[in-house]
């Protein structure tokens, strides 16, 4: 059995290591980290503006009147209507960076040949107030750079960006293709210079991007990307199929040792991003989000699918492995780990648990391990999809919330009750597997115990 495990861990490990730590996945996972403290900001703006108690609103518009809300929500939308351009900067400044070459200037030229191939203009309707004056019929307002494609609409678009522009500018650098300065001229000021050949390049790019596909197909390239790629790429992540794979696959990598739930959420984060904010959209209009049925118009796996419900706790939701430790170890060395892991684990840090009790490479702790956050994922799938627990809106609670306190941050009291029922079928599933272990190592210790008892003897 060990070595058909070992043959197996010799083909697999290599190739999931080099796609893990290849230039694209690290570009893509390090530029979205970027997008994080404006997220988690603008959430915090966002939650008090819409928190999920009917009687918040009525408290607060007769203490502060009935537009108490709009600076919050000019806060949350001036953060969640500029993550594509964020993104966008962070992945071509970590692509450069990664290389060895000016992140900086990578970042900006990622954003300008990202603004090159976006619409230049905003589109209205008849009806629509522009100036205080009321539209009589559709036009283009050119000079103007729409934040529908800055926010979730352009989350695809700025990775492909991204990575074009990374690649392109340190192609140029690594050449020495470049204009060079002498040595006495300051680091800031060589940049600049040395920016010139692959800033012209790029900009030249953009520019015949946007003539082609405003002849081909009359739009603009983040516009057909979006149609083409980011809306069945949304399609197909976020249903049944995706519900299942994504804790798989978080759970698989883990297994081996590398940091799945980071590794899928930098290729995920994109996606997650323009669910968020495409069901903060509709929220907006003040429509109610319907996750199934003729009326849908709301995505239901995003951000806090995977932070708050398929890895709360630590991936493969092992904080009901901590618990079933925590409550009936018999063994000395369980029950140790199990109080020093609760703690941590509370806060969905698991290391502790996936190297201590030894889940990483452990064959037999494999089928939980990955079983558990499967059954998360289809519960809080069908939960979302009946109903029963709001769909989430762009309102994001850090990853180490613990869970309860997640829940209901982002998907009110329904969202608490399911994570508890959650770690409830996660403990009673790591039951038995730590219980097989407990006895082992009691047994090791009752062992040990009576051989230094017997070894006292004999010297007495």
């Amino acid at each position: 059995m060990s070595s058909k495990v070992d043959a197996f861990q010799e083909k697999i490990l290599p190739p999931v290591m080099k796609f893990a730590n290849s230039k694209v996945i690290m570009a893509i996972s390090q530029g979205f980290m970027m997008t994080m403290p404006f997220t988690l900001i603008g959430s915090i703006f966002l939650l008090i503006a819409n928190f999920p108690i009917p009687a918040w609103s009525t408290w607060m518009t007769n203490i502060f009147g009935a537009g108490w809300a709009a600076p919050l929500s000019q806060v949350s939308d001036a953060t969640f209507n500029i993550l594509a351009i964020i993104a966008v900067y962070g992945i071509a400044s970590q692509y450069a960076k990664n290389e060895g070459c000016d992140s900086l200037s990578a970042g900006m030229l990622g954003i300008v040949t990202f603004l090159i191939v976006s619409p230049s203009y905003l589109a209205v309707a008849v009806g629509d107030k522009v100036g205080g004056v009321v539209m009589k019929h559709a036009d283009k307002l050119g000079n103007a750079i729409p934040t529908g494609w800055t926010g979730g609409k352009g989350m695809i678009a700025a990775i492909l960006v991204g990575l074009f522009v990374g690649y392109v500018f340190t192609w140029f650098i690594k050449r020495d293709i470049r204009v060079k300065m002498p040595d006495s001229v300051p680091e800031g000021v060589a940049n600049a210079f040395s920016t010139l050949i692959p800033a012209a390049v790029l900009m030249t790019a953009g520019a015949l991007v946007y003539i082609l596909f405003s002849v081909v197909s009359g739009g603009t390239f983040i516009e057909w990307v979006y149609k083409v790629l980011e809306i069945p790429m949304q399609g197909i992540t976020d249903s049944l199929g995706g519900a299942i794979a994504i804790p798989f696959v978080i759970s698989f990598f883990w297994w081996f040792g590398v940091h799945g739930a980071v590794l899928v959420g930098g290729v995920m984060g994109a996606i997650y991003q323009a669910n968020d904010l495409g069901n903060q959209d509709v929220v907006k209009t003040g429509a109610k989000l319907v996750a199934s049925g003729a009326g849908k118009n709301a995505h239901i796996i995003a951000q806090q699918f995977q932070d708050n419900f398929l890895t709360m706790g630590g991936s493969g939701i092992t904080l009901g492995l901590v618990l079933a430790m925590f409550l009936f170890a018999k063994s000395k060395r369980l029950k140790t780990l199990g109080n020093l892991a609760l703690v941590p684990g509370l806060f969905n840090i698991n290391e502790p648990v996936l190297f201590g009790f030894a889940i990483v490479l452990n064959p037999f702790m494999f089928v939980p391990f990955i079983i558990v956050p499967i059954i998360s994922g289809l519960l809080t799938y069908f939960a979302i999809y009946s109903g029963l627990v709001p769909c989430f809106t762009a309102v994001q609670a850090i990853w180490t919330t613990p869970p309860i306190i997640s829940g209901l941050i982002v998907a009110g009291w329904r969202g608490a009750v399911l994570q508890i029922v959650i770690i409830v079928i996660a403990t009673a599933i790591y039951l038995p597997f730590f219980r097989i272990q407990d006895a082992v190592y009691a047994k090791e210790e009752r062992e040990g115990e009576l051989a230094i008892e017997s070894d006292d003897n004999l010297e007495v």
